[in-house]
Formats: structure tokens, sequence, C-alpha cells
């Protein structure tokens, strides 16, 4: 018995191995996310007890609640991406309910096409922002890349913890980067070049679209 083969020598209904590669490396991202998001909530937590026994002991420590707000910063953007590709974002479907189904799935097809374009030129704007290319002619002297763009990113530290601001912001760019690898393959799978990938059980138990 011989299996019939489409124009990409694939069984039928296989994705194309592009559409497969960025899939992959989509699932993979999320995997990481999943484990970073556990990360910062557990550390988040015991930032905020260590601030409520601290200060109950009379003894606060000024450094932990600049720590917890970072930790939620970077728990709400690897959150807000892993939630991207979960399809567990919030959607406005006022429009979307009155299609038909061949017309809502176009539609939401072109609004993960728009998500896609916005995280592309977020990190664009990013790269501007942190100018990699700038610093390193500069030999990696904050102060003297300062003087040349008035660019003072990378002179600038935390009030408390003496963090390097440029560190912290890391996570937008990192966000623009999932977020794109998210959406392409959100998108990949709506053109269905490959299947689509399902909700989690508890969310169509509660009716969110």
């Amino acid at each position: 018995m011989t299996t019939a083969l489409t124009e990409n020598g694939l069984p039928p209904g296989s994705p194309p191995i592009a559409a497969r590669a960025i899939i992959g490396l989509s699932e993979g991202v999320l995997a990481v996310e999943k484990l970073l998001v556990g990360f910062f909530m557990a550390l988040v937590l015991f930032l905020i007890l260590l601030n409520v026994v601290t200060r109950y002991g009379g003894m606060p420590l000024y450094w932990v609640d600049e720590a917890a707000v970072y930790a939620m910063v970077w728990l709400t953007f690897i959150g807000g991406s892993a939630l991207t590709r979960l399809r567990l974002d919030f959607a406005v479907t006022l429009l979307s309910d009155k299609l038909q189904k061949k017309n809502a799935e176009r539609l939401q097809a072109f609004a993960t096409l728009l998500a896609m374009l916005f995280s592309i030129g977020l990190g664009v704007m990013c790269w501007n922002w942190m100018d990699p290319i700038g610093i390193a002619s500069a030999g990696f002297d904050a102060k003297e890349y300062a003087g040349e763009s008035f660019n003072f990113l990378y002179t600038e530290y935390t009030q408390t913890l003496n963090w390097p601001v440029w560190a912290i912001s890391l996570v937008v760019p990192l966000f623009a980067v999932t977020m794109t690898i998210h959406t392409a393959a959100n998108l990949v799978e709506e053109m269905k070049f490959a299947p689509k990938r399902q909700r989690l059980a508890f969310a169509n138990a509660e009716g969110v679209n």
C-alpha cells in the first residue's frame, strides 16, 4: 500500500518543513517561558513575604520593594509572551462573533499579523534604543557613549539595588523577540499550514475566546 504525498514530499496534512521549524522554535521558547514564569512568581511571593516580615519586625529592607517591582515587570512581559502562544490572551470578539466562520478566521489571522508587526516594530525600537553597535564602537565605555549619543541608558543605575538599568530593560527586547516567534507560529497555524494549537481545557470550560 502506497501513501500519497503532497508536492512538498510530506504525507497529506503534514505541515511544511518551515512551518514545523517555526512551531518547534515557538514551543521550545514556550517551555523556557513556563519555567521562568514559575520562578518569577515564586520570587515575587518570597519578596513580598520578606517585606512584610522585615517591616513587622521593625527592620525594613528598602531594596526589597524595588526588587519586587522589577521581578513583577519581568513576570508580566514573559507571561504575556507565553499567553500569546497559549492563545489565552484577551480578545474583543464583538465583530468576529457576527461573522461567518471563514471570515472570522481571516479576521483572526489579520489580527495576528498586526500583533506580529507590532512585535517586530518593538524589536526595531529596542535596537535603536539600546544601540549595541554604538556602545560597542565606544569600547563599551558608557560615559563616552553617552557624551557622543546623549543616550544615558548605560550610565543609569537603580536607586537602591544599584543595578544597571540596561540589564533590567533587557526584558523588553526579549519580549519583542519571543512575541515575534509566537505570533509567527500562530499565523502559520491560522493560515492552515499546520494544525491549530488548542486552548487549555480550563479556558474552554470558562468560555474564553
